[in-house]
């Protein structure tokens, strides 16, 4: 056991276990941990923080989040989701020497929502692969740091069947998840079966979302209020049922309209990432917050209602015996001054040519002006013409 587990032993080594009976009660952060045999009563989910009708307020700027899946040695990775040991360790140690500290995202917030987390950076690690305890934990205790764990709440114990190409891949069991939520470890919701929420119908959203809560506010004791959207997969309906689901935040993938507390962006990690790749992966995601709010701004100003030139414009009462310049009916020109014929008793005088003041005619009053500029941007912002990026 010691051999397939690695070094998950001498990482939890610190968690207390629970007490011989007949001993004295320990006193304790850990006190609160079930027995063996018992069964925790089921957990209280928080009811929703805003209507179900209110979209998530944007941030104009997302924290720094960084997304590995595993740290492993593996002959095969198509997918390009596992990072070796030895990379990992050096990408750990570039952020220690950058001044940077790797928390979980659920400190990340609390000390955005404080303003310090200026020199912090978001680790997470998706799917909940064994390796995490076997060969991340370690290196990341070694430097002080913390992370995230989103797991499979109804795959635990098991093997990543949704990767239909790469290796197989063992996933955290219960009690390796019971441990190192006890070790100070956070551990997220990554769904009940692996599935892509976006597209799923309100029900389906609330059981993959509620359910997992459930399922392992039981396991490890105590409140999970991160959430990260399988595949990165999110869209609106997603988000509300994460939010009402009781989350405190969401982690999805890349930027995109949605972009906020519930679709927090994040940079993939893999295993040719450097110091240098590092470093513009950064820069890249803060020019990505910028032009996300310009598109948001733009959006929003387009979509805002015209307001009139004069505030009392839009009071003026209207004549009804009066009609409006663009309805009047057309001046007719006169041929000769004097000239009277039926049914024209405006008459306008025209001046022959030749005439002091040359030929002149009285032109229709002109209407408004034609916006011929207006309509040349589509819905959303776009020229037409132009194409929106894919991504």
């Amino acid at each position: 056991m010691d051999a397939e587990r690695g070094f998950v032993r001498p990482v939890l080594s610190g968690v207390r276990r629970p007490a011989a009976p007949g001993a004295p009660a320990a006193v304790g952060p850990h006190t609160d941990a079930p027995r063996p045999g018992t069964r925790r009563p089921p957990a209280q989910l928080p009811r929703s923080r805003r209507p179900i009708a209110e979209a998530p307020a944007p941030d104009p700027s997302s924290p720094w989040i960084l997304m590995y899946h595993s740290v492993a040695v593996e002959d095969e990775d198509p997918y390009q989701l596992t990072v070796s040991p030895e990379r990992f360790a050096e990408q750990i140690a570039w952020l220690h020497r950058c001044g940077r500290r790797g928390v979980s995202v659920r400190e990340l917030m609390r000390a955005r929502a404080a303003g310090r987390d200026d020199k912090l950076v978001g680790l997470t690690f998706d799917d909940g692969y064994a390796d995490f305890g076997r060969y991340a934990v370690p290196i990341l205790q070694a430097y002080g740091f913390t992370a995230t764990a989103y797991v499979v709440a109804d795959l635990l114990g098991r093997a990543n069947d949704w990767d239909t190409e790469g290796p197989r891949k063992k996933l955290l069991t219960v009690q390796e998840v019971t441990d190192l939520a006890a070790a100070g470890w956070e551990i997220g919701s990554h769904g009940l079966g692996h599935r892509a929420l976006s597209g799923l119908p309100a029900d389906v959203l609330a059981d993959q979302t509620r359910e997992s809560r459930r399922a392992l506010e039981e396991m490890v004791g105590g409140p999970v209020t991160g959430f990260c959207y399988p595949y990165g997969a999110v869209d609106l309906a997603a988000t509300h049922a994460v939010r009402d689901a009781g989350y405190d935040y969401a982690c999805a993938i890349a930027h995109s309209p949605l972009t906020g507390r519930y679709a927090l962006p994040r940079c993939y990690v893999g295993d040719r990432d450097g110091a240098w790749r590092l470093r513009a992966k950064r820069g890249r995601h803060r020019l990505r917050d910028t032009v996300t709010e310009l598109r948001r701004t733009r959006l929003a100003a387009r979509t805002r209602p015209e307001r009139p030139e004069r505030p009392d414009q839009a009071e003026r009462p209207v004549r009804a015996d009066r009609t409006d310049r663009a309805d009047r009916p057309e001046p007719k020109v006169r041929a000769a001054e004097g000239d009277q014929r039926p049914g024209n008793d405006a008459v306008a005088p025209v001046r022959r040519s030749g005439e002091p003041g040359g030929a002149r005619t009285h032109l229709p009053p002109a209407g408004p002006a034609d916006g011929a500029a207006r309509g040349s941007e589509r819905p959303g912002g776009e020229r037409a013409g132009h194409g929106r990026a894919a991504r």
